[in-house]
């Protein structure tokens, strides 16, 4: 099992392009930890803004009628890629990872196998 801070330097180290990663509090809208990021990314304040994501996104499933729970979200930008997933478990719930990553230096598929492992790793 990792902390939060082995978790985010799992993901800083073992994804390609990794420009920032944080553990976050979807209830709070709190990042728990991050690492990276800098003056054009400030993981604090996408920590907040995505936790509005999440919360869109289930508030939509409910409307919908969709069951499952969500796996990851992928928000594709010009130059970066940001993907959130949501922790499972008990130890884990009303969490997720948030990684940044440079669209030009990193394989999206391969990032989201790590993450998954790391979400799968996470002990809180």
């Amino acid at each position: 099992m990792a902390t939060v801070e082995v978790s985010m330097k799992d993901m800083m180290t073992s994804v390609e392009g990794a420009l920032g990663a944080a553990v976050v509090d979807y209830s709070s809208g709190m990042a728990l930890g991050t690492l990276g990021g800098g003056k054009d990314l400030d993981l604090t304040v996408a920590a907040a803004g995505n936790t509005d994501v999440i919360r869109a996104k289930v508030r939509t499933m409910e409307l919908l009628g969709l069951t499952g729970q969500i796996e990851d979200i992928l928000i594709t930008l010009e130059s970066q890629y940001h993907l959130i997933r949501l922790v499972t478990g008990r130890s884990g719930n009303g969490l997720f990872l948030y990684l940044v990553l440079d669209k030009s230096r990193s394989n999206l598929a391969m990032a989201r196998h790590q993450l998954k492992r790391v979400e799968e790793q996470l002990e809180v």
